[in-house]
């Protein structure tokens, strides 16, 4: 970053123009961020890439019923023996839910169970698909209210998936305050505790804020008028990226500021100088995380291809404030912000001293045993991935607390052999319908096969599953059935329904496993080996990232199974943890090694490892404990998959500052030394170089 841009930034009276932009945008884009929420779309085939064989099944369904139909399960519960004044009092009920506001065909019901202590109604409702999800809660309620009236004893549960969205659209409802506030709370008493200034944590909170409000104005107009996917995952992750990000980026600027407010008496010169040194690791550590970010759009997951511009924007704005904004507002309100720890002119520098030299040293003395020592740990703990079980998650798993739509489940499976409220879609030529349906009703993994329904050259037939929609056993019924119909000549099959849908989700998350990762390694080495100028560097420390990705996820997966009782996690959490980590992760890598850098060209490797250390080693921590806080608070959404991702991402990071970046690359770069650099010239820069103070020394000329 040159001098004259970091002049421009925080000169004298330009300061004052680039922060009046910035507010002026925060409060142009306010409006528009608040309405981000109405433009989510959270409908389970709208993440199904088109490709998929259940989104072809939904494309054909509204030529046979209401494609945006869904229906709600009411079963009721007598354990004593369901009486004739309870099947009375249930039929009395059906009529009142043909009443019901936005039904969307015929309430089918009672339906009494085999064992004759339970009933139940289905009730199909048209959902909008852009915010009628959030009137279910309001909709099942009333249903449920219904049910319970004069109900006498009997147990009434609303389930099928409309208690299912329900239940999900309460989880992620209010999720970007919730998420928000959440996130500054933790992030102030971090910065409180970091800077221990009772009014510095004001301005890169603030300039975050303004980068996540900007970020999310821009997706909502790129949500409306340009056809991006945004749904209640990608604006949760939003959130927690663009402060957490954003605060890391300030923790860096302003602890070279604090340095050199130390060297230079006049702040405007100090600042310009911290982003000349500080503002490449920024930019390049930025960059990383959106070319990270944007390999998601080789997903087949539209969901998933969603979240990489969603994250990439949030980034850049992160990148745009915190180089532009902030620096500004720095300089504005000069050095009392550090009250009462003001950085006074010639001062000392407290970090030679610190923790972070004094653990250097000690890694001096033996530098092979303890990386050596310190990988074996990690790889030790990356055998936990042996016991991840990322096959889905059931009904009954999906929600960390119980639910109502989970108890309705448990009622339904308990009392009845077949899932009649949410059966498969198998859309065939119409004159191959009665084979189709002969060869369904001869499966014993199927239930009641429905009589097929032919509009002009297609037909549609119903098939009910023994299972829950969500379980294991539902997913290999799909399959079956797919196999089945697909053998029989001329019948273009088709297989569509939850089943189908969330079977054909897990598939398309784990072919993008196989393709996202490998190329987010490739992308963040070639970050690398341009940042740094060298190649062993880049690979030795996209080694360390792996290595922590997999002790952090290993870790992880012991403690869903023997800590949180989780039952298992969805196919889609390696890839997020990696992704976050990787993209993330290196953002550490990047702050360390370009200081060890700037210090190996006056000091050579070993020494400016050391000196490095003890420079960031500090700030490093500080970002990695905000970051892993910040996407802990994810956990606050009683959704299990939000929990792993938060819980796995937290970890990892935690990781990677404390253990990765400040012990076993400090250690690797004590072992090489210059030969870490090859072949870059700096490699033939003597390991130990005469060593000036470095408090005062003048600014080292590059190598190269």
């Amino acid at each position: 970053m040159s001098r004259p841009y970091a002049h421009l930034v925080c000169g004298k009276k330009i300061k004052w123009a680039v922060a009046a932009f910035w507010i002026a945008a925060f409060v142009v884009a306010g409006p528009l961020a608040g309405k981000l929420t109405d433009a989510q779309d959270n409908q389970t085939s709208s993440w199904l890439p088109a490709s998929a064989e259940s989104t072809k099944a939904f494309d054909q369904i509204g030529a046979f019923q209401d494609a945006e139909s869904m229906p709600a399960i009411i079963v009721y519960e007598r354990v004593s023996g369901i009486t004739p004044a309870d099947t009375a009092k249930v039929a009395a009920d059906v009529a009142k839910f043909g009443q019901t506001k936005g039904l969307s065909g015929k309430v089918v019901g009672p339906i009494p169970s085999q064992d004759k202590q339970a009933l139940q109604v289905l009730v199909p409702l048209h959902i909008d698909p852009t915010t009628g999800w959030n009137d279910l809660p309001d909709q099942v309620a009333a249903l449920k209210k219904i049910g319970d009236t004069g109900s006498n004893g009997m147990a009434v549960h609303v389930g099928g998936p409309v208690g299912f969205g329900a239940d999900q659209a309460e989880a992620f409802g209010d999720i970007d305050g919730t998420l928000l506030f959440a996130t500054l709370g933790v992030v102030i008493v971090i910065l409180v505790l970091t800077y221990r200034s009772p009014v510095l944590w004001i301005l890169p909170l603030f300039s975050a804020v303004v980068a996540l409000m900007t970020a999310q104005a821009v997706i909502y107009l790129l949500a409306e008028h340009a056809g991006l996917t945004v749904n209640a995952q990608s604006a949760g992750i939003l959130t927690v990226l663009v402060v957490g990000a954003g605060t890391d980026y300030a923790l860096l600027l302003i602890a070279r500021y604090r340095e050199e407010l130390r060297r230079h008496e006049d702040r405007h010169e100090a600042m310009a100088l911290a982003l000349h040194r500080s503002g490449p690791a920024i930019f390049a550590s930025g960059t990383t995380v959106v070319l990270g970010m944007l390999c998601l759009l080789v997903a087949e997951m539209n969901s998933t291809k969603g979240l990489g511009p969603v994250a990439a924007i949030g980034v850049i704005f992160s990148l745009l404030v915190m180089l532009t904004l902030l620096p500004a507002l720095l300089v504005i309100f000069g050095r009392w912000i550090f009250w009462p720890r003001r950085p006074a002119y010639g001062s000392a520098e407290p970090t030679a001293t610190g923790l972070w030299a004094k653990v250097g040293n000690a890694i001096k003395q033996r530098p092979r045993t303890v990386w050596v020592s310190t990988a074996a740990l990690l790889a030790l703990a990356a055998l936990g991935l042996f016991r991840l079980d990322a096959e889905g998650l059931t009904t009954d798993e999906v929600f960390v607390k119980d639910v109502p739509s989970v108890a309705a489940t448990q009622v339904i499976d308990k009392h009845y052999a077949s899932n009649a409220g949410d059966p498969a879609y198998i859309f065939v030529n119409a004159d191959k319908a009665d084979a189709v349906a002969s060869a369904l009703s001869a499966k014993s993994d199927v239930g009641d096969v429905a009589p097929p329904v032919v509009r002009g050259g297609r037909a549609m037939v119903q098939a009910t599953l023994n299972d829950d929609a969500y379980s294991h056993e539902a997913f290999a019924a799909i399959k079956d059935i797919r196999a089945t119909v697909h053998a029989i000549p001329g019948a273009d099959a088709v297989v569509g329904g939850t089943s189908a849908t969330t079977l054909d989700i897990q598939d398309a998350s784990r072919a993008d496993n196989k393709i996202i990762i490998p190329l987010t390694l490739v992308v963040v080495m070639l970050v690398l080996a341009l940042l740094l100028r060298a190649i062993v560097a880049p690979v030795i420390l996209i080694a360390t990232v792996v290595l922590s990705f997999a002790a952090a996820l290993g870790l992880s997966s012991l403690v869903f199974h023997y800590v949180f009782g989780f039952g298992g996690t969805d196919p889609s959490l390696p890839l997020f943890v990696f992704v976050f980590l990787v993209a993330l992760g290196i953002d550490y890598n990047i702050f360390l090694m370009t200081r060890v850098r700037e210090e190996a060209q006056q000091h050579g490797t070993r020494r400016g490892a050391l000196v490095g250390l003890a420079a960031t080693g500090g700030v490093i921590t500080s970002a990695g404990i905000v970051l892993a806080a910040t996407f802990g608070v994810l956990g606050t959404i009683p959704v299990v998959a939000f929990a792993e991702i938060g819980f796995a991402v937290a970890l990892g990071v935690l990781l990677d500052t404390i253990v990765v970046r400040a012990v076993l690359v400090t250690a690797l770069n004590l072992d090489i030394g210059n030969k870490i650099w090859w072949p870059g010239r700096l490699s033939t820069v003597p390991d130990e170089a005469p060593v000036a103070e470095h408090l005062d020394r003048p600014a080292p000329a590059p190598v190269d």
